[in-house]
C-alpha cells in the first residue's frame, strides 16, 4: 500500500496538519446500495434487514431524534423503560455487527443522477451516491408558545398516553386544548387519573358534545388561556397560571403539538409532504412497501405516520428494509448481475486518470519486513499496489489482492513497466476462500479495512493465510482523532471505524489463541519518517508469528 491513508474507506479519515495538529477533512464521495437518512428506531432498523442481506448500508444520522428530550420510553417489548439512547446504541451496534456503516453527518439534499443513482450532498461538502435511499427522518414537534412548555417537553410535558401514561397515573393532570385533535387522548387520560382537568386554551373547531361528556364524568373544564407553566426549584412541573392569574396545581401538564415531516432534505427530487388527515400537520406519503412517489426512494416511521411510537417505528422500519432488499435483488435478477456496493465503492475510487497515492511504500511495512528472509507475500487490499511492489523488488513472490478491479489493473500496468512478476486476486477478505489454499510466509494488511460479521470470517480467514512460521503485519492508523467530537451540521465523518475489524479485535484473537500465535509488535508509535512519509502521523502496528507445530 502506498504511504498516504490507503485502503478501502481510507479516504476519509482525518489527517492531521503538520501545523498544530489540526484536523482535516478531504472532501470525499463514497458508494453504497442503500443510504439511510436519519440513525433511530426506524433508520437503523432498516439498515439491519438491509445489512444482513449483504448490502452495503451507510446510516447518515445529524443525533437530533424526535425522542431526544425524554429519559426512558415505555411500550418496546424487550426494552421496556429503556432510554432512547441505550436503544440506538445497541442498534448501532447490531447495524455494525453485520458491516454496515453510521455516519455522524447530516444530509442537505437528495438529487437523482443521470444513472438512476441517487446523490446525496452532507455536510462538509461530501457525497453518498446509492441506488436506493430510505427516509427515516422523523418528524419535528411544534409545540404552542406558551411559556414553560418547550423546556418541560419530554418530561413534565406529556403528549402521549401510551408513552407516559402509566408514569402520571393518579397525579394532578392539567391537559391544554390547542386544537382539535388535542381531545383525542383525553378519554385515556381519565382513566389513568381521577383528577384531570380540561383547559380550552383554543376551543376552534372543539366538539361540544365531547366537552359536554368529559364534564358529565368529573372531569373539570375550564375556558381560558394558559399564560405559562409553572416549576418548582426543583425542576418540577407545579402548575399551570391561566391568562386571568388563577393557577392549577399540576404534577404533570398534557399538551398535543403539531407535527413537521422532516422532508426538506427531499426537495431536489420534487418530494414534498401532504397534510395529515388529522389535521395536526403533515407527512410522507408511501405505498405498502414503503416507497414514494419518486421510485427508488423509500420513507419509514414518524416520518410517514406521526402515531408511531418507538416499537412501531422499528417495525414499519424493518419491514421496509426488507422491501429495499427485495428491489435491490429483483434489479440485479433483471440485469443478470450480482453486485457488490463495497466493489462499486472502490471501482468507482480507483476509476480516475490520475493516481490516488504517492507510488511510495508504506514506511512501517518497510521497516518491519527488513529482518525478514523473503518467501511468500500476501499483500491484502493492495489499492494501487505500492507495497506489493516494493516486495517484488526485494525478493518477495507476492499475491496482491483487493476488492478493486480498477485498483488491480493498476497494480498490473506498474508491474509490466517495472517487469516484475505478482499474481493478482480480486476478492473481498470476507468472501470463502479468498486467498485460495495457499497460505503465506508473510500476510501484510496496511491500513487496509474490511467489514465485520458476526462469525468473524474476514478475520479467520486473514490468520488462516499465515503459514507456520510466518508473520501477520498489520499497521492501521491511530484512529484518536476519529473520537474527537463532529458538529453533524457543519461536517459529516465519511468514515465508521466501528463497523470495520480493527487492530485491536486481532490482537484479540491473537491473544486467545497463544499455542499458535506469538505477539512480537503490538503498539502505537510514530511512522518513520523519509521518503516513505509525507506527513506526521501515528501507526498502530501488530505484528505476531504462527508458531510452527
Amino acid at each position: 500500500m502506498d504511504e498516504n491513508p490507503t485502503q478501502r474507506q481510507h479516504s476519509a479519515l482525518p489527517q492531521n496538519s503538520e501545523h498544530g495538529g489540526h484536523v482535516h477533512y478531504p472532501t470525499t464521495e463514497r458508494h453504497c446500495d442503500a443510504a439511510v437518512i436519519g440513525g433511530s428506531a426506524a433508520g437503523l432498523a432498516g439498515a439491519l434487514q438491509l445489512a444482513r442481506q449483504r448490502r452495503s448500508v451507510v446510516v447518515v444520522d445529524d443525533g437530533t431524534p424526535r425522542n431526544a428530550p425524554a429519559a426512558h420510553m415505555h411500550g418496546y417489548l424487550g426494552h421496556e423503560s429503556a432510554a432512547p439512547g441505550e436503544l440506538r446504541r445497541i442498534g448501532r451496534a447490531e447495524v455494525r455487527s453485520y458491516g454496515g456503516e453510521v455516519l455522524t453527518g447530516r444530509v442537505t439534499g437528495v438529487h437523482r443522477g443521470d444513472d438512476g443513482r441517487f446523490r446525496l450532498g452532507l455536510t462538509g461538502g461530501h457525497t453518498l451516491v446509492a441506488r436506493r435511499v430510505l427516509v427515516a427522518t422523523g418528524l419535528t414537534d411544534q409545540l404552542p408558545m406558551i411559556d414553560g412548555l418547550a423546556e418541560q417537553w419530554g418530561r413534565g410535558v406529556v403528549h402521549c398516553p401510551f408513552c407516559h401514561g402509566f408514569e402520571v397515573r393518579d397525579q394532578r393532570l392539567v391537559q391544554i386544548v390547542t386544537q382539535p385533535l388535542s381531545l383525542h387522548p383525553t378519554p385515556l387520560f381519565r382513566h389513568l387519573t381521577n383528577r384531570l382537568t380540561v383547559v380550552l386554551h383554543d376551543p376552534t373547531g372543539i366538539d361540544e358534545g365531547v366537552i359536554d361528556a368529559l364534564a358529565a364524568s368529573g372531569v373539570v373544564i375550564e375556558r381560558d388561556e394558559v399564560a405559562r407553566i409553572l416549576i418548582r426549584p426543583d425542576g418540577e412541573v407545579s402548575g399551570v397560571e391561566l391568562s386571568d392569574g388563577r393557577i392549577l396545581e399540576a404534577d404533570a401538564v398534557v399538551v398535543g403539538s403539531r407535527f413537521q415531516a422532516r422532508a426538506e432534505v427531499l426537495a431536489g427530487l420534487g418530494l414534498t409532504t401532504t397534510p395529515h388527515p388529522t389535521g395536526a400537520g403533515d407527512a410522507l406519503v408511501v405505498d405498502l412497501r414503503g416507497e414514494t412517489t419518486v421510485s427508488g426512494v423509500y420513507a419509514a416511521g414518524n416520518v410517514t405516520d406521526p402515531s408511531l411510537q418507538v416499537l412501531p417505528a422499528a417495525a414499519h422500519g424493518s419491514q421496509v428494509g426488507a422491501m429495499i432488499a427485495f428491489s435491490l435483488a429483483e434489479e440485479d435478477l433483471r440485469n443478470a448481475g450480482r453486485l457488490s456496493g463495497e466493489e462499486a465503492d472502490w471501482d468507482h475510487r480507483y476509476s480516475g486518470a490520475d493516481r490516488e497515492w504517492s507510488g511510495n511504500p508504506n514506511g512501517t511495512l518497510v521497516h518491519e519486513v527488513t529482518d525478514l528472509t523473503p518467501g511468500r507475500a500476501l499483500d491484502v487490499g493492495a489499492g494501487e499496489g505500492a507495497d506489493a511492489l516494493w516486495l517484488a523488488e526485494h525478493g518477495w513472490k507476492v499475491t496482491a489482492t483487493d476488492i478493486s478491479g480498477n485498483a488491480l489493473a493498476r497494480v498490473r500496468a506498474e508491474a509490466e513497466y517495472r517487469g516484475l512478476t505478482i499474481d493478482l486476486l480480486r476478492s473481498d477478505v470476507n468472501d470463502p476462500a479468498p486467498f485460495g489454499t495457499e497460505t503465506f510466509d508473510l500476510v501484510s494488511l496496511q491500513y487496509g479495512s474490511f467489514k465485520r460479521t458476526p462469525d468473524q470470517r474476514g478475520l479467520r480467514s486473514l490468520l488462516d493465510a499465515v503459514a507456520p512460521g510466518g508473520t501477520l503485519l498489520v499497521v492501521h492508523h491511530d484512529l484518536t482523532p476519529m473520537l474527537e467530537p463532529l458538529d453533524a451540521a457543519a461536517q459529516t465523518r465519511m468514515y465508521d471505524p466501528e463497523a470495520f475489524v480493527g487492530v485491536e479485535e486481532m490482537a484479540a484473537a491473537l491473544t486467545a489463541d497463544p499455542e499458535t500465535w506469538h505477539i512480537e509488535v503490538h503498539e502505537t508509535r510514530p511512522r518513520p519518517p523519509g521518503a516513505a512519509s509525507t506527513h506526521h502521523v501515528a501507526d498502530v502496528v501488530l505484528r505476531a508469528t504462527r508458531r510452527t507445530i
